[in-house]
C-alpha cells in the first residue's frame, strides 16, 4: 500500500509541477482556490459570453452608486475559463462601471500571468461577460427611470 501511495503522490506531484510551468504560479493558486465563484446573493446585474469552444463564462456584479462593491463568476467551461471569470470579477470590485470597460481581455490574460496560446481566448470571454453584465445593468436602471416617469406623470387629458 506505502508503494501505491508514494507512486500517486509523485504523480500528483508531477503533474501540478506542469501545470505551474505551463500556467504560472498566479493561475494556478488562483485556479485551486477559485475566489469570487458563485453568484453573490445581492447581485442586480449579470452578463455572459459564450466561445466557439463551448465555454460560457458569467459575471455577476452588485453595483451601488454606479461602483461596483461584490462580483462573482460561474462558468461550464475549463480551468482557463475558471481562472478568467475570476480575475475579471476580482478586477470589477471597486471600479466605477464607466471603467469597467479598460478592463479587456488583454488585461485580464496578463494579470494572469498569461495563458496558453490555446486557452487566450477565456480571458476575452471574461472580459466580454463582464462589459455585458454592465449592459445589463444600464438597461435595468433605464427600465426603473422609464417606469418611474410612467407613474409619475399625469393621466393624458381627452
Amino acid at each position: 500500500m506505502a508503494e501505491f501511495d508514494n507512486f500517486v503522490n509523485e504523480l500528483q506531484h508531477t503533474l501540478i509541477e506542469r501545470v505551474k510551468a505551463a500556467y504560472g504560479e498566479e493561475a494556478y493558486e488562483r485556479w485551486r482556490t477559485l475566489p469570487h465563484r458563485g453568484e453573490p446573493a445581492s447581485a442586480n446585474c449579470r452578463g455572459a459570453s459564450t466561445g466557439t469552444c463551448g465555454d460560457t463564462i458569467t459575471i455577476f456584479l452588485t453595483i451601488e452608486d454606479d461602483t461596483v462593491c461584490d462580483a462573482g463568476f460561474a462558468t461550464d467551461g475549463c480551468g482557463s475559463s475558471q481562472i478568467s471569470g475570476s480575475m475579471a470579477a476580482e478586477l470589477a470590485i471597486g471600479k466605477r462601471c464607466e471603467d469597467l470597460t479598460d478592463i479587456t481581455g488583454e488585461v485580464v490574460r496578463d494579470r494572469l500571468g498569461g495563458l496558453l496560446e490555446e486557452d487566450e481566448h477565456c480571458a476575452w470571454l471574461a472580459a466580454n461577460a463582464l462589459h455585458d453584465a454592465v449592459g445589463d445593468y444600464y438597461k435595468r436602471a433605464l427600465r426603473r427611470t422609464d417606469n418611474s416617469r410612467k407613474q409619475t406623470l399625469p393621466p393624458e387629458t381627452p
